[in-house]
């Protein structure tokens, strides 16, 4: 690695936590001087970027050896070998491909292939087909699971929040540059406050490994499980052991590819968007009744705050809230809802996306001011919209014009409650034995860990965050 690079990962670092900056050590850097990076060389005067929470993560102090090798297996290169043995070996060894699709991927198809969301994703699903991919789903279900679950979990937090003192605030969970942060920086400040409910996307991983493959009359591992996503650190989430079933010796999610990476799997294929035969995405129950598409509340994000936040109020305080209105505080990424009544602030919340909101807000956390009762915690500034996965223009610097187009396309999907969909409803009872069986319990919840120390080796260099 050259000097300009190490200089620049030092630079990443340097508004970070004290704790951070101490794993930034001289034996690490010496180590990654004998490295390259697989993107290319770098030449020239770096100028300063803002420091992201996933230019934190790239460093070498949280991630181990053991886990550089697992994120080294979610690339195009590894999905195009499953696909090549699959043309190669006999058909009753062929691995069933599952591709899932985050919506917050599907407008950045949209803008890239000048068409509408439900035009884009038809597209998608067409090309993936072509190559090879059997089942193409949207994670919208699941993130259904994920807020409902975080819903309930956060009336039950705020019941007890008397007694016990890890109740208030709740963070959302459905971050895993957040998680990762939480976890290996700030440890026990932060984690007991963490809701348990699983992300999307891991959700959606037990869906197709568990409830889809029996009704398909499959095995977890004769199912290859990629998932879509706008943001790289979706990596690092589908390779955390609670996601692993060693005795099936199957993951959830076998693979975590970016917008962009699909995109460039696309201009590989040098296949024309014109060619590619339009096909409707797939449905865990094999139907679809009204539109395939749809999306949750929040500007970019599945909307969890506006959704805990609604349910909450009729929950708590039998208040019907329809519109929720935002008080830009820092920036249009620090934002805040209060719920009041005759003059009384009921609820307090806060939508906290980017890292440098993120250390404010752990600032404030440190000193016991944080008057919240749930933030929503993103490390993209934006959201999830604006992961660096599909956003990033030239320099590593978001693409403004591009973000704002996916925002815009978007913000088209009509909504729908997730309490509201017959489908969800279904797979609580079919899939789960019931809303709040010990079933649903363990399937949709997860536990988080306090490991402060760094690990004694360092990241591979061929990998690029």
């Amino acid at each position: 690695m050259s000097e300009v690079s190490i200089a620049r990962k030092k630079e990443k670092c340097e508004n970070c936590t004290k704790q951070c900056n101490k794993k930034q050590s001289d034996d690490a850097l010496s180590s990654l001087q004998e490295g390259s990076i697989a993107n290319g060389e770098v030449s020239g005067h770096i100028p300063a970027q803002p420091v992201l929470l996933s230019a934190c993560l790239s460093c070498d102090g949280c991630v181990s050896e053991e886990e550089s090798q697992k994120i080294s297996q979610q690339s195009l290169q590894e999905i195009n070998h499953v696909l090549a043995l699959n043309k190669k070996c006999d058909a009753s060894k062929h691995k069933v491909l599952v591709v899932s699709v985050c919506p917050q991927s599907l407008p950045f198809f949209a803008v890239k292939f000048h068409l509408d969301i439900p035009e884009a994703a038809q597209k998608l699903c067409g090309f993936l087909k072509s190559v090879g991919v059997k089942y193409v789903f949207d994670t919208t279900v699941a993130a259904s699971f994920s807020i409902l679950e975080s819903q309930k979990e956060f009336v039950q937090r705020y019941r007890r929040r008397h007694h016990d003192t890890h109740a208030m605030p709740m963070f959302t969970s459905s971050c895993p540059g957040w998680i990762r942060y939480a976890e290996h920086v700030l440890g026990s400040l932060v984690t007991p406050h963490i809701c348990t409910a699983r992300s999307p996307q891991q959700i959606m991983g037990s869906l197709v490994k568990d409830y889809f493959t029996r009704q398909q009359k499959l095995t977890p591992e004769q199912v290859y499980h990629v998932v879509v996503a706008p943001c790289f650190d979706k990596k690092l989430e589908a390779v955390r052991e609670e996601f692993y079933n060693s005795l099936l010796e199957s993951r959830d999610v076998d693979c975590v590819l970016t917008s962009g990476e699909i995109l460039h799997m696309m201009e590989q294929s040098n296949v024309s968007m014109e060619s590619i035969d339009p096909v409707p995405l797939d449905h865990v129950f094999g139907e679809i009744n009204g539109p395939s598409l749809m999306r949750h509340d929040g500007r970019g994000s599945e909307g969890f705050l506006e959704h805990i936040f609604k349910y909450a109020a009729k929950e708590l305080f039998g208040l019907d809230v329809q519109e929720i209105v935002y008080k830009t505080l820092r920036n249009r990424d620090f934002q805040e809802v209060v719920l009041e009544r005759d003059g009384e602030t009921l609820l307090q919340c806060a939508a906290v996306y980017g890292f440098r909101n993120i250390q404010t807000l752990v600032h404030r956390m440190r000193k016991g001011k944080v008057p919240y009762q749930l933030v929503e915690v993103l490390s993209c500034p934006g959201g999830c919209v604006s992961g660096r996965g599909q956003a990033e223009g030239e320099g590593g610097k978001p693409d403004r014009a591009l973000v704002q187009q996916m925002e815009e396309a978007y913000s088209s999907l009509p909504i729908r409650l997730p309490e509201t969909k017959p489908e969800v409803q279904r797979l609580y009872q079919d899939w789960l034995e019931g809303q709040d069986s010990p079933r649903a319990q363990q399937t949709l919840h997860t536990k988080y860990s306090n490991n402060m120390q760094p690990p004694t080796q360092t990241l591979n260099p061929d990998i690029q965050w």
